[in-house]
């Protein structure tokens, strides 16, 4: 397989992007976060790239509402475990994501694959309007070759026994989905393979349009579709989800999948500190996923990277004063939650999940250690009812 340079290398080095962007992080820059400016700092940074922007990206659609679907030819699109230091590989037809999850980590992606194609010299000069936060929401750039590119590059053998996830830095079910169909396309290359793990990450029942391929793929693969769902309250999920599908939507379509013989399950991610993880949502969640059939629960604690806070921080103060100051302090050192709080809620969880019945599955358990927060402590020990995992 050729190896990819330029933006391509760039997305490929997603999530160790997202576990390492705090080395290149001022401590001015952080105080400006709250505030959504960019400090000069990072400014210094970029006269590293290429002085002169590359060709524009050409517009494949735009809609009313203000967003611009661009194209974004590549070369390479599987991401090793080697180049994300996971233990999987994984894929993403789209960078960047129309549902605006406030706390998404994944605009760090955006931002330095805009800038590598020398969009950020133009936000400078004027020319666009839109801050890079912003710009994850509205320019979403769609990798249309992906298909062809997976079918001419995936080796199994290379894979040697690892998942390959899809959607690990982008929802492939998100709104540009009905129009692309690039995850479709990429599930009807798999279909061609045989003895494959593959694992889909979404927040969106418009998985359960492919119910049809997901079927067909799990006859000689082994399959699982994880429904993205951080709280079954919808008041609270459009406070911190501007445009994501509706809880109720997202357990319906879970039901469906599990009633089609799809093995799927509840990823309850990110769960947010004084916000989420409290024992009655977490309880109510593990028992919708019960009711809709979900084979396994997964969970894991907020991450917040340098993008992702000028995103969040702003609203958690609009929308959560009293614990703003409290993540501000944390998150200044750290893109990860305590290992403290990381502890108490692995006890939570593995309380709810044995109460619910989600305990005794092998496989389960192993998709858990696999996608679950790297650094949180396995523990079956239940924590006392009094007992609050705190963020500091």
């Amino acid at each position: 397989m050729r190896r990819a340079s330029g933006a391509v290398f760039i997305v490929r080095q997603l999530l160790a992007v997202w576990m390492e962007s705090m080395r290149v992080t001022s401590a001015g820059q952080r105080g400006s976060e709250a505030a959504g400016q960019w400090s000069a700092d990072e400014a210094l940074q970029l006269d590293l790239l290429p002085s002169r922007p590359l060709a524009p990206l050409p517009v494949l659609d735009q809609r009313a509402r203000g967003t611009k679907f661009i194209e974004l030819s590549v070369r390479s699109v599987l991401n090793t475990p080697a180049s994300t230091h996971m233990g999987f590989w994984s894929i993403n037809p789209y960078v960047g994501c129309e549902f605006g999850c406030t706390y998404c980590y994944a605009r760090d992606t955006h931002r330095w694959v805009m800038e590598r194609r020398g969009s950020w010299a133009e936000r400078q000069q004027g020319s666009s309007p839109l801050p890079p936060w912003e710009a994850f929401e509205k320019e979403i750039l769609v990798k249309s070759d992906v298909a062809e590119v997976l079918a001419r590059t995936l080796s199994p053998a290379r894979l040697a026994g690892h998942p390959l996830v899809i959607g690990t830095a982008t929802d492939p079910y998100q709104p540009a989905e009905r129009r692309f169909r690039l995850t479709r396309r990429i599930l009807e290359v798999l279909r061609s393979y045989h003895g494959l793990s593959i694992e889909i990450i979404t927040k969106s029942p418009l998985v359960t349009r492919d119910l049809d391929v997901l079927q067909a793929l799990s006859r000689h693969n082994e399959v699982n579709v994880n429904i993205s769902l951080a709280t079954a309250d919808p008041r609270l999920a459009r406070r911190l989800e501007l445009r994501s599908p509706v809880p109720a939507a997202r357990l319906r379509a879970l039901r469906r999948l599990t009633a089609g013989g799809i093995y799927a399950g509840l990823i309850v991610a990110p769960i947010i500190p004084g916000i989420t993880d409290d024992w009655a949502g977490l309880a109510q969640l593990l028992e919708a996923a019960k009711e809709a059939g979900a084979r396994y629960v997964i969970g894991s604690a907020l991450r917040l990277g340098p993008a992702a806070r000028h995103r969040f921080l702003p609203v958690l103060e609009r929308e959560f004063p009293d614990l703003y100051e409290r993540y501000r302090r944390h998150y200044a050192a750290s893109d990860m939650t305590s290992r403290s709080y990381q502890d108490a809620l692995t006890r939570r969880l593995n309380a709810l999940r044995q109460a619910y019945g989600f305990a005794g599955d092998e496989a389960s358990s192993r998709r858990r250690r696999r996608l679950e927060d790297s650094a949180s402590s396995a523990t079956d020990a239940a924590p006392q009812p009094a007992e609050q995992a705190t963020l500091l």
